[in-house]
């Protein structure tokens, strides 16, 4: 399995983040703002460093097909590589702190940041729509989005999770879903879940894991489209999520 390179693509803008203290590159594909006729659906791409091509492909391809309305794909990322400094993918994407990643535990910081100083911006810039926030993202991006959706009243009610590294902090998602499905019955949201066949082990029985709580205790107005892809391992599987995922929370 080879992680993907790094786009070539120019970022539109840096973006200074308050609530984290950073600065994000911030990557743009969709119809031009001053020939628009109407609103458009905008969707958030963690590791836009890396994905942003994938995911700016997927979105054009089922655009000029007619499958989805035109769609700003907007690439989050850092301008360097994972593990590289300036990359806070550890910090960003975590809900909880762990001991293996001394700087974790920042997600709700970095989510006020998204669906706050980011996504005003990206207003002001963009014709997006106001209603159906669409954000993404693939293994710990993805488990960035799973705790971006499941809150009391989520900002982003659509979310594509490929590959989710549910394995953080000894599942802990899974505790917070249970915890919020206490206090609350209904989600009104879409989610999607895609990972390949030969992912590993561990990765596809946490899905299952997953899967099977929101079918025993299921949120009210929420739907859940899950697919496993024949074939595909943890980074090739990404194009077959992204336009699954993109074409079913949009189309």
């Amino acid at each position: 399995m080879k992680p993907p390179a790094m786009t070539k693509a120019k970022p539109a803008f840096v973006s200074y983040s308050k609530e984290t203290g950073s600065d994000y590159y911030i990557y743009v594909d969709g119809p031009d703002p001053s020939a628009a006729k109407g609103l458009s659906a905008g969707v958030l791409v963690m590791d836009g460093d890396f994905f942003f091509d994938a995911a700016s492909r997927a979105g054009r391809a089922l655009s000029e097909a007619g499958r989805i309305p035109p769609t700003y794909v907007i690439g989050v990322g850092y301008g360097a590589g994972f593990g590289a400094p300036g990359n806070f993918r550890g910090r960003d994407y975590t809900p909880t702190a762990s001991r293996d990643e001394p700087s974790s535990g920042g997600a709700d910081r970095f989510l006020d940041y998204l669906a706050g100083t980011l996504w005003q911006e990206l207003a002001r810039r963009y014709p997006l729509r106001a209603r159906g926030h669409a954000i993404a993202g693939h293994s710990l991006g993805s488990l960035l989005v799973l705790h971006a959706l499941f809150q009391p009243q989520p900002f982003f009610d659509l979310a594509l999770a490929s590959a989710p590294s549910i394995w953080w902090d000894d599942r802990s998602l899974l505790a917070h879903i249970s915890r919020l499905r206490d206090r609350h019955a209904s989600l009104a949201a879409s989610l999607y879940l895609g990972a390949g066949e030969n992912d590993s082990p561990s990765m596809s029985s946490d899905l299952g894991l997953l899967e099977k709580q929101l079918k025993d205790r299921p949120f009210k107005g929420l739907r859940v489209v899950s697919e496993v892809f024949p074939g595909h391992d943890h980074y090739d599987v990404l194009p077959f999520t992204l336009s699954a995922g993109l074409a079913s929370l949009l189309g």
